[in-house]
């Protein structure tokens, strides 16, 4: 896995179905566009026939088969959009990525040096961005909005994601991502988007300007536990 150099940055929000994710980054693109970003929104399985494949059968793939088309997917997403974008100076924001692959295929018994050997050539995100909450709220959430696959259509479900996000942060920083994470439990969207856009870092180009580039890292709150469709 790499950060390779290009001139735009990957932000990735990964959490448990019911966390905000999708409004979050619905805020969030919204408040880096009116920051003067140029932002490109997208998310995983992607949009393409594979990524429409993987979403509608995964039902009914399970384990390692279900893990080698998410990572197809990755692959195929990172060479025709992700990486086009961040070529051109875009700052991309993905819904879902690699905590998501960390967190959900484990459930699905998976190892995580597998994952992890199918990802290696991954282009990794700038900032991690893991969204939790408490899992009665999870729960009460995921009832109200309805399941959208069978991970989450498991009572046991939300309290074991929980506990594997924390695991996965802790993987993505061995890797040298930083990681921002982010309890949703009371806070709005808004409020989420608005504290992602305060952690976010200088964009490389800023940074290669200055004499001394300080390096940024930002940990996750140690008393908020970290905190899933296929990916």
């Amino acid at each position: 896995m790499t950060h390779t150099p290009l001139p735009g940055r990957l932000i990735t929000l990964d959490g448990p179905g019911g966390v905000g994710k999708t409004t979050t980054l619905a805020a969030l693109t919204a408040h880096l566009r009116s920051n003067g970003a140029s932002v490109h929104s997208t998310t995983e399985p992607s949009s393409s026939a594979l990524g429409q494949f993987t979403r509608a059968h995964a039902d009914h793939i399970h384990g390692r088969a279900l893990a080698c088309l998410v990572a197809a997917d990755r692959y195929h997403h990172l060479h025709t959009e992700i990486q086009p974008h961040l070529a051109a100076g875009d700052t991309v924001v993905c819904d879902r990525y690699l905590a998501s692959t960390l967190v959900i295929q484990r459930l699905d018994d998976v190892p995580e040096p597998f994952l992890l050997a199918l990802n290696a050539d991954i282009q990794l995100p700038d900032l991690a961005v893991l969204l939790t909450a408490a899992p009665a709220t999870i729960a009460a959430r995921l009832a109200r909005r309805g399941a959208h696959h069978r991970f989450e259509r498991h009572p046991d479900v939300p309290a074991g994601e929980i506990a594997l996000y924390r695991t996965a942060a802790a993987t993505l920083e061995r890797l040298g991502v930083t990681v921002l994470t982010i309890d949703t439990s009371a806070l709005t969207p808004e409020e989420a988007s608005l504290r992602i856009v305060s952690a976010l870092a200088p964009p490389a180009a800023s940074v290669e300007a200055t004499t001394t580039a300080p390096t940024s890292t930002v940990k996750p709150c140690p008393q908020q536990p970290p905190s899933s469709t296929c990916t």
